[in-house]
């Protein structure tokens, strides 16, 4: 998790209050994946978050049901529909009055401007900011990839044959367009993503919080992309975090072992994804600002590839159990055990910065890693 700065009265961050996120647009336009990954997101930055996907609620009630259940002339099937929709946004509701919740994300299609306006009217009622976010995609290319790659493989196509899968969800998507209305109502606080961030569209958003969640749907991708994760090589002192050793004889070797690893396994496994350019991609060392960190990474800068340092990426600086085994610690500072036991995430041992003790360990500690990331660059 990010570092958190303070902590309300209320528990809520940034002063924000309930936010509610609403998801706008007809089928396989990325609204779950923006959901999802946007709960990843906040709930890195320690807000209490939750997505609410109507698309749940419908096949925890109804099951699989037959197509022309999505067709908006079949009047039975609207008004069910509409009571799930309505249940799913009540328990989201409450989830942010009474269950600890600080933003909800409504996943449903939304795609009228009298349905976004009854949404927004109800949670203003209840005290709750709202932001829509409107996926919109032009490209077929992209849409019928999505329906290839996702929804034929979600629970309403199980045992379907994929081509008669991809033809049912298009026939779907049919049916929605005509009634579909892209927002258009400057007086509600809206962003509109166009072709998975292609462009994007900022309407009348304010708040700290909602200035955070425009930012990362501004660096929002899904073009696929690997990430390695690898340890720093062994240190003179594996114990001390105060002296920042330089690597030993056996850390050096490790250096150039994984710098000799990667590149035979990047070359091996070119184009095996399918996509004969992923391995074209230039590769981007990330490393620490500390000593080991620089020194494992410095085989690949000689090889010349890029090494960027990042603070983030530094190890936590443990304070005075800096080198103690756990049971020392407990010994020593048992008052701070169960102070951080109590609170893992806010807690700090003296002179420390902000770490949960269940990530530190002075021979195994998160920010031992180096992050080698395959970026367009």
């Amino acid at each position: 998790m990010a570092a958190q700065l303070y902590k309300t009265e209320s528990g809520r961050l940034f002063h924000a209050g309930a936010v509610a996120i609403i998801t706008v647009g007809l089928p396989a336009r990325g609204k779950t994946h923006v959901s999802r990954s946007l709960c990843r997101y906040l709930r890195w930055l320690g807000v209490s978050t939750k997505v609410f996907s109507v698309g749940n609620y419908r096949r925890d009630r109804m099951g699989t049901i037959p197509n022309d259940w999505f067709d908006p002339s079949n009047v039975d099937a609207l008004a069910r529909r509409e009571k799930i929709a309505e249940d799913c946004l009540d328990d989201m509701i409450q989830w942010l009055e009474q269950g600890g919740g600080q933003v909800g994300i409504y996943d449903g299609n939304n795609v009228t401007e009298d349905r976004r306006r009854e949404i927004h009217d109800k949670l203003a009622d209840h005290n709750v900011h709202t932001l829509f976010i409107e996926s919109i995609c032009t490209k077929q290319e992209i849409v019928y990839a999505n329906i290839r790659s996702v929804k034929i493989s979600s629970p309403d196509y199980v045992g379907w044959d994929p081509e008669e899968a991809v033809k049912d969800y298009t026939h779907r998507i049919e049916r929605l367009i005509e009634h579909y209305e892209t927002i258009s109502d400057t007086g509600l606080p809206f962003v509109k993503l166009l072709n998975v961030g292609e462009k994007i569209i900022v309407n009348n958003v304010l708040g700290y919080l909602q200035s955070r969640i425009v930012y990362y749907l501004m660096n929002l991708h899904v073009q696929p992309r690997k990430i390695y994760f690898a340890r720093t090589g062994r240190t003179l002192n594996e114990t001390s975090y105060k002296g920042d050793a330089d690597l030993s004889p056996e850390g050096f070797e490790y250096a150039e072992k994984l710098k000799t690893f990667v590149l035979n396994y990047r070359a091996q496994n070119k184009g095996a994804g399918g996509n004969p350019e992923e391995q074209e991609r230039p590769l981007a060392v990330w490393t620490s600002t500390r000593k080991k960190a620089r020194q494992t990474a410095q085989p690949f800068a000689e090889a010349g590839f890029a090494v960027r340092q990042h603070s983030v990426l530094t190890q936590l600086n443990p304070g005075e159990v800096d080198g103690m085994t756990m049971a020392v610690i407990k010994e020593k500072y048992p008052e701070e055990v169960k102070r951080s036991r109590a609170d893992p995430y806010r807690h700090r041992y003296p002179r420390a910065e902000v770490c949960p003790l269940s990530f530190f360990s002075p021979k195994k500690d998160m920010a031992t890693y180096i992050l080698i990331a395959l970026m367009n660059v």
